[in-house]
This record gives C-alpha cells, structure tokens and sequence, in this order.
C-alpha cells in the first residue's frame, strides 16, 4: 500500500473518480460525503492525507481543514483542496490551512502526483508535507 486517503466531497461521482484513480495506484481510499462525516471518521481511519472540496452541505471545506489543524490529534496529516471553487481565501482573508490545492477539472496524472508528493515518507516517519524545494506537478500549488 502506497498510504491511505480520507476523500471528502458532497459529490457520489467526483469521490468514486478520485478512488478508482488513488486505488489504482495503489492508495486505500476511503471516503466522506461532508466536513461533518469527515471529522467523525477521520480518528478511526486515521489517514496520511485528507482531500476536501470546498462548497459542502453541513461542513464546508475551508471549516473542516481549519478544525482538522486545530486539533492535535489531527494537525500532522497533510490536507489538499480538491475543488472548482474559487478564491479559497477563508471569509477573513487568510490563506487556507492546507498543504496544496487541485482544481477541478484535473487530470488524474495530477492527482496521484499530489497524493503521492503530500503522503511520502521519511525513513521511519508519519507521512510528511510536500517539500518546499521539490518543483510542483502542473496543475496543482502546494501552499506550505
């Protein structure tokens, strides 16, 4: 197994896409339909990688990523937005607390090389965030 991902989108098809393109890799995937759902699974599965959209019922985006960095049992997993929704400012004007962003559309060659950059791992370690100094894959911006 290459790691495992959280996939979190309202959306029945985006988050069937986003698995069989991770499972094909290699990834385990499991899924969430809302920020809610995710943060009621997120400590038993206890993924290498969350990906979120950003317009959601119940919980957005942008508010699931913020309590997942709030929380100490959550802050290490590295977070990726995965949506078509723009700009990603949160309503105060910071940057989101996230390690990348992906717009959608995206080709799933885009994908898999952010899931794979943001879930390696160190000799011995947890998954790390994507390395500052490592060139991004088009198609995607590593925030941190």
């Amino acid at each position: 197994m290459s790691g495992r991902v959280l996939v979190v989108d309202d959306d029945k098809v985006i988050r069937q896409l986003i698995r069989v393109n991770l499972e094909l890799e290699g990834f385990e995937v499991v899924t969430a339909a809302d920020g809610v759902e995710c943060l009621d699974v997120v400590h038993g599965v206890r993924p290498d990688l969350v990906t979120l959209d950003v317009a959601m019922p119940r919980l957005d985006g942008l508010r699931t990523a913020e309590r997942l960095r709030s929380d100490p049992r959550t802050r290490h997993i590295p977070v990726a937005i995965v949506s078509g929704c723009t700009p990603l400012d949160g309503e105060d004007g910071r940057e989101p607390p996230v390690d990348a962003l992906l717009a959608k559309p995206f080709e799933p060659s885009e994908l898999v090389r952010m899931v794979r950059q943001l879930t390696r791992r160190p000799e011995g370690g947890e998954a790390r965030r994507g390395d500052p100094d490592e060139q991004e894959p088009a198609g995607w911006t590593a925030r941190r």
